[in-house]
C-alpha cells in the first residue's frame, strides 16, 4: 500500500478557483461528448470545495469522464440513512461516495462497496497519515481512500494556564485541567449533549486510557463483547461524571456540542476546551465582524489532546471523510481514476485552506499556506497520527446510540455503575433484547 506513486495521469496542479457553494451539477464549460462517461459523486455539505475539485479533475480527464456532484444531507445520520438505502437498492449512481469513518464497516460488510484496485490503494495511501489510514479499513482491507482527516485538539486561554503555573509546552492531563477549572471558577469546553459528539468524546477518553469501547468489533452482533466495565471506562465515566456534577461543563453542559462550547471558550469563564480546527477560522471570523474583543486570538493556544494516565500518550478524536465506490456503479475504473485525481496531496492542501478541512496526507501539510492560514498545522498532523477511529464495527449506529442515552447527562454519570450498565445495555440492543 506505501510503493511509490504513479505520476496521476488525471491530476494537475490546482489552479485558482472561484467556490460554488450549490448543489447544482459541475458543468465544464464546452459541452462534452455525448459518450462520456458522467460519473455522480454523493458529497457531503461543504463550503464548495469538493464541487470545485469536481470541476478541476474534470478538466484535467480531458474526456475520459464527467463529473457531477450531488450534496448530501446535512446531518451524519441522515447522510447514512441515504446512502445506505441507495446502496442496498442497488442504485448505479453511487459512482463516488463522501463517507463518514464509522459508517464504513456498515456499508462493507454486506458488500456495498467496490474493492478499492491495488494501484489505486498504493497511489492514494503512501503518504497517509497512521489515523487517517486507520479509518478508512475494515477487517484489515482498505475499504476506502482518505480524502481529508480531522481532530480535536485542546485549545486553551493563555492567561488561565499562565496563572495556572502549566507549562502548555508539555502533555497536560484531564485531572490537571478540572483541578484548573476548579480552582479559578473557571468552565471546560466539553460536549455533553446526547448526540454523536459524546460518542466522539467518551471514545477518546476510553481510547486515551489504553481501552477500548468495543473489544472485539468485527464480531457479529451475538459474540460482541464491550470494553466499559474496565479500568479504561471507569476512567472516562470519572471525567465525564465530574465535569458534569461539579458545573465545570457550564449551564448548557447537557445540550452542548461543538459549536455551544466554542461560544463557551470564548466567554469570560473559557479556559481549556477539545474541539475541531474549525473553531480558529470561525473565531477569527466573529473577532472581525466585532461580535469578539480584538485580543482574543491573541490568549488562544493549542496543544495535543489531554492526557488520561500521565506520561501515556493521548488518543485523540478521528474525524473526515473518506472516499468510497459503489459495487453496483457502471464506471468502477473512471470513478478510481477520479478518486486519485481528487485526493493529491495538492488537492488536500487547497481544500484545507480554502474549506477548513485538514487533509489526511503528510505532504499536504507541508505548503508554506497551510500553516499561514492555520498556524496549529504542525500540532493537527501530529494528532492525526495518534487519532483512534470510533468502534469500527458495522452496529456502530446501534452502539453508538446507547452509548448517548447512557452517558448523557453528564452530570448523571455514575463512575461506579454506568460503565457496567451501558455494555450490558449495548450487548443486550445487539442481540435484539433491548430496544434503543
Amino acid at each position: 500500500m506505501r510503493q511509490s506513486r504513479p505520476s496521476g495521469r488525471h491530476t494537475r496542479r490546482l489552479a485558482s478557483a472561484a467556490v460554488v457553494a450549490t448543489a447544482a451539477l459541475v458543468l465544464t464549460g464546452c459541452g462534452p461528448a455525448e459518450d462520456t462517461p458522467v460519473l455522480t459523486w454523493y458529497t457531503n455539505p461543504d463550503d464548495g470545495g469538493q464541487a470545485t475539485i469536481a470541476q478541476q479533475c474534470t478538466e484535467a480527464a480531458d474526456g475520459a469522464y464527467r463529473i457531477e456532484t450531488s450534496i448530501l444531507p446535512t446531518d451524519a445520520a441522515s447522510q447514512r440513512e441515504q446512502l445506505t438505502r441507495r446502496l442496498a437498492a442497488g442504485d448505479t449512481s453511487m459512482d463516488i461516495m463522501s463517507l463518514d469513518p464509522p459508517f464504513i464497516p456498515e456499508l462493507a460488510e454486506p458488500g456495498f462497496l467496490a474493492p478499492v484496485p491495488e494501484d489505486v490503494a498504493s497511489s492514494t495511501t503512501e503518504d497517509t497519515l497512521d489515523g487517517a489510514l486507520a479509518g478508512a479499513t475494515w477487517k484489515d482491507n482498505l475499504v476506502t481512500v482518505p480524502f481529508w482527516a480531522n481532530t480535536q485538539l485542546l485549545w486553551y486561554r493563555e492567561s488561565v494556564a499562565e496563572e495556572a503555573g502549566l507549562n502548555m509546552e508539555e502533555p497536560v492531563t484531564w485531572d490537571q485541567l478540572i483541578e484548573v477549572a476548579r480552582d479559578q471558577d473557571k468552565e471546560l469546553g466539553v460536549q455533553g449533549a446526547r448526540a454523536e459528539s459524546m460518542t466522539v468524546w467518551l471514545n477518546a477518553l476510553v481510547e486515551s486510557a489504553g481501552g477500548h469501547i468495543l473489544e472485539n468489533p468485527e464480531a457479529s452482533a451475538a459474540d460482541v463483547q464491550t470494553g466499559l466495565d474496565t479500568e479504561a471506562g471507569h476512567a472516562a465515566a470519572q471525567v465525564v461524571s465530574a465535569i458534569g456534577q461539579e458545573g465545570l461543563g457550564g449551564p448548557g453542559l447537557a445540550t452542548q456540542q461543538e459549536n455551544e462550547a466554542m461560544l463557551l471558550f470564548q466567554g469570560d469563564n473559557g479556559s481549556f476546551m477539545v474541539n475541531w480546527p474549525f473553531v480558529w477560522p470561525a473565531t477569527n471570523a466573529a473577532v472581525e465582524d466585532g461580535a469578539l474583543p480584538e485580543d482574543l486570538p491573541e490568549d488562544i493556544g493549542w496543544a495535543l489532546y489531554p492526557q488520561m494516565v500521565e506520561g501515556q500518550e493521548p488518543a485523540p478524536p478521528l474525524g473526515g471523510i473518506n472516499l468510497g465506490v459503489g459495487a453496483a456503479s457502471e464506471h468502477p475504473e473512471q470513478a478510481w481514476e477520479a478518486i486519485e485525481c481528487i485526493v493529491t496531496p495538492e488537492h488536500q492542501t487547497e481544500y484545507f485552506i480554502t474549506n477548513g478541512n485538514p487533509p489526511s496526507s503528510a505532504s499536504a501539510f507541508d505548503d508554506p499556506a497551510v500553516e499561514e492560514a492555520f498556524p496549529m498545522a504542525p500540532t493537527i498532523r501530529e494528532s492525526l497520527e495518534l487519532a483512534a477511529p470510533r468502534p469500527q464495527t458495522p452496529y456502530y449506529n446501534e452502539v453508538s446510540t446507547a452509548l448517548q442515552q447512557r452517558f448523557t447527562p453528564p452530570g448523571a454519570v455514575d463512575p461506579e455503575t454506568t460503565p457496567a450498565e451501558t455494555g450490558q445495555f449495548i450487548m443486550e440492543v445487539l442481540r435484539g433484547e433491548s430496544l434503543l
